[in-house]
């Protein structure tokens, strides 16, 4: 089978031995694959050393299970959370694959489960946010902060803030239930999230950005708030003003999954869909699509995401 590995400052596609099957796992025919931002950091480091399976996150249909798989079915339509995703073929732990509704197309199933498990890790686990309380989502316009808005909207949070460079997307990022756009070049930055909520202050940031942003939400943010940074987009380090932390009592948390054991990620997945998995398939939540790549073209997929003009997912067409 064909697989793209992440290696140097390139990923390319090559022929890789069909992945053998181990107890608990099932065999998934992958039909298309997300694309995530981390995929281009984790290609970026790799100048020197072995290369990685690329992908996390992919939708396809069983096609055989190994010993004591139970939970899932050959022939089934699933969404699964895995290394090696992008690919013709992935052998995964069942607990990490969760049901494709059957309103959704193979690329729609392969762009929601990574963003909403990670949203949704975010925002009701670690953030704990309650209905009626305000929430800011930094770089709205990603996979994760469309995600983010959309669970914010479900969880009746109210308002929805969101933040990006651009005055488009910023228009755009309303449907998904925005409501107040932010600019986040603006150096009314702080003045415009305080005005939004009433002069109280944000409850709750989701954080996609990265330090350059941190001294901004700490000041924008409420007594009691929580900042939940989930991507470094701009910068991973920076200086922090731990005075102006204190005095509010802000909850700041570090979320990733790369730090996290199996079962710590099985637990996610699972969560996320428990939660979430009937407002997909009702339609109150949805995957967003910006583009579609076939497999073969995925170095141009990565230049595409690098130079930030979508809004929503990058898709790969495998099969």
């Amino acid at each position: 089978m064909f697989m793209p590995r992440a290696g140097g400052a390139a990923v390319v596609v090559q022929e890789v031995p069909l992945p053998v099957v181990a107890p608990g796992e099932a065999l998934v025919k992958v039909h298309a694959a997300g694309l995530n931002r981390g995929e281009i950091s984790v290609r970026n480091k790799l100048i020197s050393g072995k290369p990685q399976p690329s992908g996390i996150e992919f939708a396809g249909e069983v096609v055989a299970l190994g010993p004591g798989s139970r939970r899932v079915r050959i022939g089934e339509r699933v969404m699964g959370h895995w290394r090696g995703g992008q690919a013709e073929f992935v052998a995964v732990d069942e607990r990490l694959l969760v049901p494709a509704p059957k309103r959704l197309s193979w690329i729609e199933a392969a762009a929601w489960l990574n963003v909403f498990t990670t949203a949704h890790d975010a925002i009701v686990t670690n953030a704990r946010l309650k209905p009626g309380e305000s929430i800011l989502v930094t770089a709205a316009s990603s996979g994760i902060g469309i995600a983010a808005l959309q669970i914010a909207r479900l969880l009746g949070a109210s308002p929805i803030i969101g933040s990006s460079r651009s005055k488009p997307k910023l228009e755009a990022l309303r449907t998904f239930g925005m409501e107040a756009g932010i600019d986040a070049t603006s150096p009314g930055y702080v003045h415009a999230v305080t005005e939004a909520t009433a002069g109280k202050g944000v409850d709750v940031v989701i954080d996609n950005v990265g330090a350059n942003v941190l001294n901004q939400n700490i000041d924008c943010i409420a007594l009691g708030g929580r900042i939940i940074s989930v991507g470094r987009l701009a910068a991973e380090s920076g200086e922090i003003d731990l005075d102006r932390l204190a005095f509010k009592r802000i909850t700041l948390i570090g979320v990733t999954f790369r730090t996290r054991s199996l079962e710590e990620r099985i637990a996610c997945v699972q969560r996320c869909a428990e939660d979430l998995l009937p407002a997909l398939e009702d339609g109150r939540l949805a995957p967003v699509i910006h583009r579609t790549f076939r497999i073969e073209d995925i170095a141009a997929a990565h230049a595409f995401m690098e130079r930030d003009e979508h809004i929503g997912k990058l898709v790969l067409e495998i099969a």
